[in-house]
């Protein structure tokens, strides 16, 4: 009998981080138990890389070695990322939903396989590991187009999927559509590299993020990095992120934080709570973002809530110095963490770098012609804020 990784209700100021069963790398997740519904309901888009899959369990099963294993897993995750992004560029479908689904079954297969199950745990978990990176973008970061400015930026997976199948995310599309692109504007040109990140609060806590940004906030090499994410009516620029989290909704495991407004709490990285204020500040050049007029209205977005004072506009840190964090202006979930990772990364490493946090209209399930205007509002943006960079 196949087994299936349960939702777990947590609180990780409990456990620490996500909780483990034993062995749980070989368990099929509540995302890939996902799987045979989306194929039933998106059978075009959910099986837009099947025969991918299929190549890769045929790799998989003349792997001898833990190396060998290791360079195939390499291999196809990163042949599923570009495939997938060049596939979306080249046909603009603006859909992202097919990458979601493949890797989806790609980690499956590789989790049931034979050759994973003779690696021990903590081998099995360092290849799941990798392979989400790579499947993710992190792998193909590479600035080489020779341009003025370099930017990296980020999108989320799809989340929410309990609800409706058929979700799609905004923020995923644009960093699919926009990896190693080159824009321009009044002269000046940037490359645009991108990553994908899972809407799961234990990818977080075992230190994705970090490992995915700090090389290029540490090294220099980039002008500029913005993490995106679905939000509300219009784009909002958030400006004052949080360190807590509050809402009351779960990633894409299923499970809950057990966090509350009332009761907000530290996320981990690895073992330890995550260490840093309880508010930092945004540093996009947001006067040159707010110039790209289109579908929606460019929010500076202030709104936070505190323990202390509940839920106030904000004008400065110093104000915030002594508020316990409930949420950030990008709210209590996981879009608020990575704006405030990304910048105790920018504090930490490159203090002058802009960094901070788009977040995109809202939609219900996908819509082409909406997600079109979204993402090429987005770019637009962008654009405005390589001449100030």
């Amino acid at each position: 009998m196949r087994k299936f990784l349960l939702a777990v209700i947590c609180s990780t100021s409990t456990f620490g981080s996500y909780p483990t069963l034993a062995n749980s790398n070989t368990y099929v997740t509540v995302e890939e138990s996902k799987i045979t519904q989306a194929q039933q309901e998106l059978p075009i888009i959910s099986n837009q890389f099947v025969a991918l899959q299929k190549q890769f369990l045929t790799e998989l099963s003349e792997t001898k070695t833990t190396e060998s294993l290791a360079k195939v897993v390499n291999l196809f995750a990163n042949k599923l990322w570009q495939g997938a992004t060049v596939h979306l560029q080249k046909n603009k479908t603006y859909d992202d939903r097919a990458l979601y689904w493949a890797r989806l079954q790609l980690a499956k297969t590789l989790r049931t396989s034979a050759p994973f199950y003779r690696l021990n745990e903590q081998e099995q978990s360092k290849l799941m590991f990798n392979f989400e990176l790579a499947s993710r973008g992190n792998n193909d970061v590479s600035f080489n187009k020779n341009t003025d400015k370099k930017i990296l930026i980020t999108g989320f997976d799809p989340f929410f999927l309990h609800r409706n199948i058929g979700q799609s995310n905004p923020s995923g599309i644009a960093a699919m559509a926009f990896d190693g692109v080159v824009i321009e504007h009044n002269g000046v040109t940037a490359e645009i590299q991108t990553l994908m990140v899972p809407v799961r609060f234990a990818d977080f806590d075992q230190g994705m993020i970090e490992t995915m940004l700090t090389p290029h906030i540490k090294s220099g090499d980039v002008d500029m990095v913005s993490t995106i994410s679905m939000g509300r009516e219009d784009f909002d620029l958030e400006r004052f992120p949080g360190l807590r989290r509050s809402a009351q909704a779960p990633g894409n495991l299923g499970v809950y934080t057990g966090a509350t407004s009332e009761n907000p709490l530290v996320p981990y990285l690895h073992s330890k709570p995550l260490n840093g204020p309880e508010f930092v500040e945004f540093s996009l050049p947001i006067e040159a973002m707010s110039k790209a007029k289109g579908q929606y209205k460019i929010n500076d977005n202030a709104n936070i809530a505190s323990l202390e004072k509940g839920k106030f506009v904000a004008n400065s840190l110093i104000e915030l110095a002594k508020q316990t964090s409930v949420s950030g202006s990008g709210g209590g979930y996981l879009s608020n963490e990575i704006s405030y990772r990304s910048i105790l990364l920018r504090n930490q490493y490159n203090p002058k770098l802009p960094v901070g946090h788009i977040h995109t209209p809202r939609i219900k399930d996908w819509d082409k012609q909406v997600v079109s205007n979204i993402v090429e509002q987005i770019q637009l943006m962008l654009k405005h804020a390589t001449t100030a960079l």
